[in-house]
């Protein structure tokens, strides 16, 4: 069955997208709702039948809803609308859209229904989220029937009476909705019942009306990156992803005529492969080889740092310096020294800068373009190690990245955008089992030299402590410290709130995460100030880099992508914090009430489902799935709502493509991500540079892991920032909303204040002690 999606640039239309491809057993074609103005521009005949998505604002807003109005008043095909496209068909049958009685963003209702059509063999009451301001007033016109309802009153379903056209104002994908799968099902058997009365009449069906829906059939031919209508039906491919060179597929064109997609809609594919075509790194003769010692026992990292890499001006340290079973378990160490190392240095719209031992050079291309390309061109055969980085680029890329993955400008960073170091040598240590790996990348010219640098750094290694666990350090809590040094401050942050709390009320997003800086006057050195934070505020995702003058000590809990050797990508966001209790039996009321509370409930599931949608946009049909869905994982200091998204990457996508296709993290936008960005340019005054970008490793053999920046100070020549925020939905106190942000500022502020405050002396050894 071949289904055209209407994309409303919702954050969720890929969760219908996935659930319709496994529904239908073929996947849909997506079209933008601006990429065509008339219906003369498609290609319906092409169709079976008709989805329109969500999306932000409102129906009867021309920019906001597009040609799904035109769809849906002249479209002669059978036609589903969910929540904004729900509303649209009420629009077209003459009804009107108000505000709801109370909006309902990310929470679970009992919806009660007639069980025909759409419902029938759905249990008559069933759960379904609903993320919507507005609804449909009542009473209705006549053309429409009322099918399903909320306990507060709330049409849920429509059904027009003359057209085979049907609505929901829920959100049948989200992971918490019951009966996603049946309605859908549903929709389709209603699909073939109508094309089935249509042959009765003469007209030609475009399904077979016995088809076993719940079976695959024949697929058309793969697009890159979650493919939209095509633009024409021979050359360059319109995807999700940005053109794509591709030739005809069968049945997948919608569109005659080629028109240009606005600015912040594309993700351009980084791979560049042809569609259906599998990464081929797997199976191409190594171009590289990996050089690997073992030392049969975990040494201590931070020794590791402050010995092999004293005077490095460019230094990676990815550490976990909170180790928690089922999270991370090995910290890398290295700096740019390799033979074959390289520091990548951009800015959005300027290219990149490239030096090595040869010197520098540029390339104009974007830097994801950049580092996709070079990853394709360097294979390795991995050694037996229980890891997935065993060389490649190391570095970060900073929020205003959205630029270049298919958000608009905002504000200009006062950091380069995104550096990476290719990692041609790393000191590798397994705090689990106990051992510390030496790994050198090279090729022929470079082996010799780097066996000398395995043996030479054996023996410093070898030396060196075992693993030691930072002594915990409690710094005091200023508030007023970080209050008194923020760039917006308490007055306008909670007017920041204020216009947040409109645009919720008004459709235009669900939950906002909304920031603030605080600047320090310090010349604190940058690895002390991190070694200071790692014991104060120890975190799985933890790092720190320096690239020349500019020093970043990140102590973040949040996983944002990890990509394994089997091409299993995973997210873990977190939305929900609470602390440790004083007593065991405290301790356990603080995290059940967090479980429990319906707010961060809402928060985390919105995070979900949206980042549910961009692994949609490059993830094998059917294989994103939430295996964890809000659990309170226990550290040190705290409780915390965390939830696990995993899928499997199609064939043709690369990490690249994967990176492009999620960032930013939704946990630092909101959702819906291209709208709400839009509003967070609007309120905060400056960028937001580093902080809640993403740091990690991109690995030789198509793997990663990285977090979000979150818990980090950025030092440069100007001196230190810090920054922070949280989510706002409409059930948010602006008071508590600022005093959580001040907390989280706190977290790296009072590392970099306690550092500036302590005596300067050589290595500062004596300042951190460490026990066994």
């Amino acid at each position: 069955m071949r289904t055209l999606l209407v994309d409303n640039y919702d954050s969720f239309t890929y969760n219908l997208f996935q659930l319709i491809g496994t529904v239908n057993g073929a996947e849909p074609t997506v079209l933008r709702n601006d990429e065509v103005d008339t219906l003369a521009e498609l290609d319906l005949a092409r169709f079976d039948n008709i989805v329109v998505s969500p999306g932000p604002g409102r129906p009867d807003v021309a920019k906001d809803f597009g040609i799904s109005q035109t769809l849906i008043e002249d479209a002669q095909l059978p036609l589903l609308g969910v929540c904004l496209g729900h509303q649209g068909i009420v629009l077209a049958a003459g009804g009107r859209v108000i505000p709801a009685p109370a909006p309902r963003h990310g929470y679970p209702d009992r919806i009660s229904h007639d069980g025909r059509d759409l419902f029938a063999g759905v249990p008559a009451d069933f759960l379904a989220v609903r993320y919507h301001s507005l609804c449909a007033a009542q009473p209705l016109p006549d053309a429409l029937a009322i099918t399903a309802t909320a306990p507060d009153g709330v049409v849920m379903g429509v059904r027009h009476r003359r057209r085979p056209q049907w609505g929901v104002q829920f959100h049948p994908e989200s992971v918490s909705s019951e009966f996603g799968a049946a309605l859908l099902g549903n929709f389709a058997r209603l699909t073939r019942e109508w094309w089935g009365r249509r042959t009765m009449t003469g007209r030609a069906p475009r399904v077979d009306p016995s088809r076993d829906i719940s079976r695959p059939g024949e697929r058309p031919a793969r697009r890159p990156l979650g493919r939209t209508a095509d633009t024409s039906s021979t050359g360059t491919t319109s995807t999700a992803a940005g053109p794509v060179p591709s030739g005809p597929a069968p049945g997948a064109s919608a569109v005659s005529a080629r028109r240009s997609t606005p600015e912040g809609t594309d993700i351009p594919s980084a791979s560049g492969r042809p569609a259906g075509a599998a990464d081929e790194s797997a199976t191409r003769p190594p171009t590289l080889t990996v050089l690997h010692e073992v030392i049969d026992r975990a040494v201590d990292t931070e020794s590791v740092v402050l010995r092999v890499y004293p005077d490095s001006p460019t230094v990676f340290w990815l550490d976990s310096a909170h180790v928690e079973r089922g999270l991370d378990r090995f910290s890398f160490a290295g700096d740019a020294s390799g033979p074959l190392a390289e520091v990548v240095r951009y800015r959005v719209g300027a290219g990149c800068v490239i030096e090595n031992r040869t010197g520098t050079r540029t390339d104009t291309r974007p830097v994801l373009d950049y580092l996709s390309a070079r990853l394709s061109e360097l294979n390795i055969r991995f050694p037996d190690v229980p890891f997935d980085f065993a060389g490649g680029y190391v570095g970060y890329l900073g929020y205003e990245m959205k630029a270049d993955c298919g958000a608009k400008t905002g504000h200009r960073s006062p950091y380069p955008d995104a550096q990476w170091l290719f990692a041609d040598r790393l000191v590798v240590v397994d705090h689990v089992a106990g051992r510390t790996h030496l790994i050198a990348v090279t090729d022929a010219d470079s082996a010799d030299e780097n066996h000398r640098w395995l043996a030479d750094t054996r023996a410093v290694v070898a030396a060196l402590p075992d693993r030691r666990h930072p002594e915990p350090l409690t710094l005091p809590a200023d508030e007023e410290a970080v209050i008194s040094r923020l760039s917006r401050g308490r007055d306008r942050y909670l007017a920041d709130i204020a216009a947040i709390d409109a645009e919720l009320r008004a459709g235009e997003t669900y939950e906002v995460n909304l920031t603030d800086s605080a600047t320090i006057d310090s010349d604190a050195p940058g690895l002390d100030v991190y070694r200071m934070l790692r014991r104060s505020n120890p975190a799985p995702y933890a790092a720190y880099l320096r690239f020349g003058e500019l020093h970043i000590a990140c102590s973040s809990p949040e996983r944002f992508l990890k990509i394994d050797r089997t091409r299993t990508v995973e997210t873990k966001p977190i939305k929900g914090t609470a602390p440790r209790g004083a007593t065991p039996e405290a301790d356990e009321n603080l995290c059940r009430a967090l479980e429990l509370d319906p707010k961060t409930r809402a928060e985390n599931l919105m995070i979900v489902d949206l980042l549910r949608n961009d692994l949609g946009r490059v993830c094998e049909l059917g294989s994103v799935h939430v295996p964890e869905l809000m659990v309170a994982e226990t550290y040190t200091t705290m409780h915390q709502l965390v939830s696990t998204v995993r899928g499997r990457l199609r064939p043709e996508v690369d990490v690249l493509d994967c990176l492009r296709a999620c960032f930013p993290g939704g946990s630092m936008t909101g959702a819906p991500k291209l709208r709400t960005m839009e509003i967070i340019d609007g309120l905060e005054t400056e960028a937001r540079g580093i902080y809640s970008g993403t740091i990690g490793f991109l690995g030789l053999g198509g793997t990663a892991d990285l977090n979000i920046v979150i818990r980090t100070a950025v030092r440069d020549e100007r001196g230190w920032r810090v920054g922070a925020g949280g989510a706002v939905v409409l059930d948010s106190d602006a008071d508590a909303e600022f005093h959580e942000m001040v907390l989280k500022a706190a977290a790296a502020a009072r590392a970099v204040i306690a550092t500036a405050e302590l005596p300067r002396s050589a290595g500062r050894a004596d300042l951190f002690p460490a026990s066994t």
